[in-house]
């Protein structure tokens, strides 16, 4: 337990009660399901940058990642490094496009319509197995954030962890479940900030503290050389390959996140997504960077002070915060925290409930309900959604990197290269698309379950490949697309530049 928690609790107060404030007032511009899964296409470039980046890196950013910088060094630059690449290339290649066929293909709200729309879909097989995959990989997502939450309120206010992780939960379920898609997007370009600002803020401190980013370096360098390269692990063992491409990979999974794609869609118009390209790559490169010089950093000062015992490095930001700031501010910066898990579990279980609320029940068991019933359905889903993931995240011993990993790995193989195709390829049809969702979740899974040798290899990579390879297979042993799609394609690439 982290000691004058008086301070601190009365930050998280003031907080929650200024994100609970802005689902109310969204919740009162929320009129239909476009605006509760959309907000309605009203996102300037900076809301939709940030929350594009807050809702990608969740409670990861600032325990993950400085976790793994703690544990592996140097090592860390391969995936930090990989997701800042992906991150550039996703709003390169995939925003503009995303957001310009989403109108063209009947103003599709979630990416198991746009699918559905794009074929035309007349069985609604792709639509149904698209928000199967979403709903079975945000379940392990979404309790990643809510396993963050726990460490959280454990760490800072000494709760038992099993209600830490209940406490966590009722935060974000609050506000998702009545502002919907305006409310997340808004308190996510407010937690985005706030988490750029704790992630550059402490590792200067930390390091001033250890004497300049020389002494630092030295120091590293004395305790451990092998920490300070990236081509071995912190025992000093070549990495392999395999490793290296493991590492790199997690940047292919951008263009497969629902949550991420969700916010291309609901820029205001095409003409401000480079603006907001140009925000998020720097807003990550940001957050990366601090978040791998928080574990750095950490490491000598768990030497120094904790006589180098730390069971679980994911703490280690939060212990910098406790002994380098005053209460008030630390209070301020573990903040930040919550803001990262909230930032993103709300984008999951607001896509989760779409796909729940749009994709199966409208499509499935009631084909004439109503937009306020949807958005209904949207609602309620949020809380049995939440409910499933926090079974899954009363384990103590979970990783918060291990889940989002694999999670990551499944949206990434199941939904990129179908969507990534399906923006440049004319050729692309139903079949094909069908076939690269379930040969790209399917491998996820199955990969997952082995190891040795190439089964090392992170699932993303072969994910990825088997999809890649059925679309275009399948789509080219069966028919071309029909007239209507082909023309509709048309439509859609003279429209991009508008």
């Amino acid at each position: 337990m982290i000691a004058n928690t008086g301070a601190i609790i009365g930050t998280f107060t003031i907080y929650l009660a200024l994100m609970l404030a802005i689902g109310v007032y969204a919740y009162r511009r929320t009129a239909n399901s476009s605006d509760y899964f959309l907000g309605g296409r009203s996102l300037g470039p900076w809301p939709a940058a940030l929350s594009a980046g807050a809702s990608d890196m969740s409670g990861w950013l600032l325990l993950g990642l400085p976790g793994y910088a703690f544990s592996s060094g140097l090592e860390a630059i391969w995936l930090g490094g990989g997701l800042l690449i992906g991150t550039w290339l996703n709003w390169l290649f995939v925003a503009k496009r995303l957001r310009t066929y989403t109108i063209e293909a009947n103003d599709s709200l979630t990416i198991p319509e746009f699918f559905a729309n794009r074929f035309e879909d007349k069985s609604n097989y792709l639509r149904v197995i698209s928000a199967f995959f979403i709903l079975l990989f945000f379940l392990f997502y979404t309790s990643s954030g809510l396993v963050a939450g726990g460490k959280l309120f454990e760490t800072v206010f000494g709760l038992d962890y099993t209600v830490a992780v209940i406490v966590g939960t009722v935060c974000v379920v609050s506000y998702t479940m009545f502002g919907g898609f305006l409310a997340v997007s808004w308190t996510d370009l407010v937690q985005g900030l706030l988490m750029a600002a704790a992630l550059v803020i402490v590792p200067i401190i930390a390091i001033q503290t250890e004497g300049g980013f020389g002494n630092l370096l030295t120091a590293l360098e004395v305790k451990n050389p092998e920490l300070l390269t990236i081509w071995n692990d912190s025992k000093g063992e070549p990495l392999t390959a395999i490793a290296i491409i493991s590492l790199a990979a997690w940047g292919l999974g951008y263009f497969g996140q629902p949550h991420i794609l969700a916010r291309f869609a609901a820029i205001r118009s095409n003409a401000e997504v480079k603006t907001a390209r140009h925000i998020a790559v720097i807003w990550s490169g940001l957050s990366m960077a601090g978040a791998l010089l928080v574990g750095l950093a950490g490491i000598i000062y768990v030497d120094s002070t904790l006589a180098g015992n730390l069971a679980d490095g994911e703490k280690i930001f939060m212990l910098l915060v406790n002994a380098m700031f005053h209460p008030v501010i630390a209070g301020i910066l573990l903040a930040a925290i919550l803001a990262a898990i909230m930032s993103t579990a709300d984008s999951q279980l607001l896509v989760s409930s779409s796909a729940l609320a749009e994709d199966f029940y409208k499509q499935v068991f009631r084909k004439d309900a109503s937009q306020k019933q949807v958005v209904m359905v949207g609602r309620i889903a949020v809380v049995g959604l939440s409910l499933v993931a926090l079974m899954l995240a009363l384990n103590p011993d979970s990783s918060v990197l291990g889940l989002v990993s694999y999670a990551w790995a499944g949206f990434g193989a199941a939904f990129g290269p179908t969507l990534v195709l399906s923006l440049y390829w004319k050729r692309m049809n139903h079949s094909g698309a069908l076939a690269g969702v379930i040969i790209g979740g399917i491998t996820v899974v199955v990969w997952k379950q082995i190891s040795g040798g190439i089964f090392d290899m992170y699932e993303i990579v072969p994910g990825i490949i088997f999809a890649t390879v059925a679309i275009v297979a399948v789509s080219l042993m069966t028919a071309a697309p029909a007239k209507s799609i082909q023309e509709s394609f048309e439509r859609y690439k003279k429209q991009l530049d508008v």
